[in-house]
């Protein structure tokens, strides 16, 4: 009552108040120890302020939680008001299915979308447990993104197949120059396409069953990069009039970006298989799976393995999505895959597919395509249509053969681009122009040129041969170069040679020491010799059997003395023997020789059957000779053949003196 009051002293009221507030007794104490009043009432309101605040704190917490829990029971309180109001005016079914717009746009869909029967009863069974879910359930969301990807599948939705075979062929040629091989596949697949169609017309007229087996198209085509792989398959998909659908593998380590990830993760979306069908909107587009053999390999999956389903003719007809959960029919869709090497495509992925190889353009094939297809793009691009700019065949010549050397054509339009945007700026700032680019306006345009003839030697050289490879970029020409010095016998080899080369060169070493009577040298030469063998670019990785010919005709020429023909370049494998053995990529390693200005290229003879996959303008300009012996491509690569040695001892197969003895 003192307190009310106000005839409390003050000691007394700091003292009643602290005795009220929830604080500890070490601060109880630390008040009563305090004797100074002012003080020991600043103590207490400071104690009083905080005590003031928490309860302010904990008020606004509670009116808060007030004010929605009466929103959740207003808003329950309506929702079963609507639900009692939808009854009475029977929008609910006995089965208590809800029929409002939603769900009946979803039965629409599902009605419309040509399903098979057991996709369309999956389907309905989702919608039903769609409408018995409650609203506030997360699932329903999942249900409804399920719901709209399996309607809006291309179930029973197929491009009518009805282009003529002279107007495909016109487009084919039209729009890609060369490539014979892929054109005339996609001609054959039109053939037997219309055959089909004529046949289960005849089939339905006579009361027979028309049924038609489809049998899926898998392509594969292999080549360099810059060749037209991707390109020509827009190209086909506008022969054939399908839908053209592209996906790029490169890269790609986890199974379920083919197979799709199963509805139980949280934003789980159909494989790119399913998506690209989706985007396309029709069962038979035209479906490129781009870089398949840059796929990766880790602990969530191989995607090269989960393609075998959708990439195999026999079971491409129930594809299953882990997403979907239900077959879809791949069999209608013509798969084309890209990829510059088949060593890294599984073999299994491999013999599902028709392989078809892209191989280098010549030179005369890259000045067609720029003059036809390259310098018009861009001429439209850079915006000099109405310029009227022209390039004269020296001035393309000049681009192909000395600023390019590349497989494909990218380098080429690049170049032709970068010529364009010259003009474009001299016209811009109203400076003159040639209307009519030459040769001499090219080095103008583009500087000095980046490249001359490949074949790096002026004169023919002792101990140096020209050889042929291939790589993932087409095909390329080798040097091997052969060093003597004073030594033991060791043989010594460089360039970041792989194992294969490297024995194919020990061999080479082999046959040149037992046959040295042929090739006029001493029996002892190799005792006081250390051979040097060595393949230039060091950086670069080599590998594989085909160098042997001309490491082999490098090491004669080293030993013997005779320069070997620069223009005369060779592939094979050689045997302790003396064969020479077939390879591969003779038509890549063709092209290299042409544009590196080869004349003679010296092949095994077993390789003769490919010569029809050759170039027209490779056979004019290039002399095959083909060899079946080592001493065969000697007589052609060397100046000279090797005088005999003049020493009485003639050679004798060392099993031959075991056996004498």
């Amino acid at each position: 009552m003192k307190l009310v009051s106000t005839s409390a002293e003050p000691i007394e009221v700091s003292d009643q108040v602290a005795s009220l507030l929830e604080i500890k007794p070490a601060e109880k104490q630390k008040i009563l120890e305090e004797l100074n009043v002012k003080k020991r009432l600043g103590i207490v309101l400071e104690y009083l302020t905080k005590e003031v605040n928490a309860l302010e704190i904990e008020q606004t917490i509670s009116s808060k939680t007030q004010k929605r829990f009466e929103d959740q029971m207003k808003k329950a309180m309506l929702r079963e008001k609507k639900r009692t109001i939808e009854q009475e005016l029977g929008e609910i079914d006995e089965d208590g299915e809800m029929t409002n717009e939603e769900f009946k746009e979803y039965k629409t869909k599902i009605k419309n979308a040509g399903m098979p029967m057991d996709v369309k009863d999956r389907a309905e069974k989702e919608l039903k447990r769609l409408s018995e879910m409650s609203p506030n359930n997360p699932e329903g969301a999942y249900i409804r993104n399920y719901l709209d990807w399996i309607c809006d599948m291309p179930w029973s939705k197929a491009t009518p197949n009805n282009v003529a075979m002279n107007k495909a062929s016109k487009i084919l040629e039209n729009e890609h120059y060369g490539i014979d091989k892929a054109k005339e596949r996609i001609l054959e697949f039109l053939a037997v396409m219309k055959l089909k169609k004529e046949a289960k017309r005849s089939g339905q007229k006579k009361g027979v069953d028309g049924k038609n087996s489809v049998h899926p198209t898998i392509l594969c085509f292999i080549g360099p990069p810059g060749v037209g792989k991707t390109s020509i398959g827009r190209s086909i998909a506008k022969a054939l009039n399908r839908k053209f659908v592209r996906v790029s593998l490169g890269g790609i380590r986890d199974e379920a970006e083919i197979r799709g990830h199963r509805r139980t993760y949280v934003g789980a979306m159909p494989g790119r298989i399913i998506q690209g069908m989706k985007s396309a909107g029709t069962k038979n587009p035209v479906f490129m799976l781009d870089e398949i053999d840059k796929i990766g390999v880790d602990f969530r999956g191989d995607p090269s393995s989960a393609l075998l389903e959708a990439l195999d003719p026999e079971q491409n007809k129930e594809f299953s999505d882990h997403y979907l959960e239900v077959p879809f029919d791949l069999s209608e869709v013509m798969f084309i895959c890209t990829g510059n090497v088949l060593d890294t495509i599984p073999a299994p992925l491999r013999d599902r597919m028709e392989v078809i190889t892209f191989p280098g353009y010549t030179e005369d094939e890259k000045f067609q395509i720029a003059k036809k297809f390259l310098w018009p793009k861009q001429i439209e691009v850079q915006g000099l249509i109405k310029k009227g700019t022209q390039i004269s065949d020296s001035g393309i010549k000049e681009v192909v053969g000395s600023y390019t050397r590349e497989a494909g054509v990218r380098n080429l339009e690049r170049n032709l681009a970068s010529i364009c945007r010259k003009v474009a700026r001299l016209v811009a700032e109203g400076k003159k122009y040639p209307r009519k680019i030459e040769a001499t306006d090219v080095r103008k345009l583009l500087g000095s040129q980046r490249f001359t003839s490949q074949i790096a030697e002026k004169r023919d050289e002792i101990g140096m041969s020209t050889g042929l490879s291939v790589t993932p970029f087409g095909g390329e020409i080798l040097f091997i170069e052969v060093s003597l010095m004073p030594g033991k016998g060791r043989l010594t080899l460089t360039g970041q040679l792989g194992d294969v080369m490297k024995e194919s060169a020990k061999a080479a070493f082999t046959w040149t020491r037992s046959h040295y009577h042929e090739l006029g040298l001493r029996a002892d030469f190799a005792e006081g010799i250390d051979v040097h063998i060595h393949v230039p670019e060091g950086a670069v990785q080599k590998d594989g059997p085909s160098a042997g010919v001309a490491i082999t005709t490098a090491l004669v020429s080293a030993l013997t003395g005779i320069p070997v023909k620069r223009r005369v370049g060779m592939t094979g494998e050689v045997t302790l023997r003396g064969r020479v053995l077939e390879i591969g990529g003779l038509k890549e390693k063709s092209i290299a020789g042409h544009r590196a200005g080869l004349t003679t290229i010296v092949v095994p003879k077993d390789n003769k059957k490919d010569m029809e996959e050759i170039p027209t303008t490779v056979k004019k300009d290039i002399e095959f000779v083909f060899a079946e012996t080592v001493e065969d491509v000697l007589k052609k690569a060397l100046i000279s053949w090797p005088s005999k040695s003049k020493i009485d001892d003639k050679y004798s197969p060392i099993s031959a003196s075991l056996a004498a003895s």
